[in-house]
């Protein structure tokens, strides 16, 4: 079956079965493998996405599941343009492996269009599904509270 989807803004017509997670779909057909697999059963937050700006794990969203735009990593800034959010990651040296930065990133975006100055509680709840083996968690908070500092002074 076919499905259309928008990712970063860009209409694209899929070939799959529904049932395909979107992940593969991204990684595989579209060729975006900024989206990292990480567990496959959407536990550790490495897969994160955004769809209609809500933090998705795209390890086990089906493509026939998929409603709205779909943002990846690959769609928030640019190598010459980096979102606040992205500076802020830079800023702070928050990766070190990076592995599960892409989803760290989007699940801190989507936290920061919902509550643009959030508290140290909000961060950690919104957080808590996305895992770090490298430990940077402060480095991540301080990120988050960097990007919205700047994004409310832009």
């Amino acid at each position: 079956m076919s499905y259309k989807i928008t990712v970063n803004g860009t209409s694209h017509d899929v070939d799959l079965p529904g049932e395909v997670p979107l992940l593969w779909v991204l990684r595989d057909e579209l060729g975006l493998t900024g989206t990292k697999f990480g567990c496959g059963v959407a536990a550790c937050g490495a897969c994160t996405v955004q769809v209609d700006g809500i933090a998705q794990r795209s390890c086990q969203l089906p493509l026939e599941a998929v409603e709205g735009e779909v943002t990846t990593i690959e769609g928030v800034g640019t190598p010459d343009n980096l979102a606040a959010i992205q500076q802020a990651w830079v800023d702070n040296n928050v990766a070190q492996c990076g592995y599960c930065q892409s989803g760290q990133i989007m699940q801190a975006a989507a936290l920061l269009a919902d509550i643009p100055n959030p508290t140290d509680q909000d961060i950690d709840d919104a957080m808590q599904g996305n895992l770090c083996r490298c430990g940077t968690y402060p480095k991540i908070r301080a990120a988050i509270h960097d990007a919205a500092k700047a994004m409310q002074e832009a």
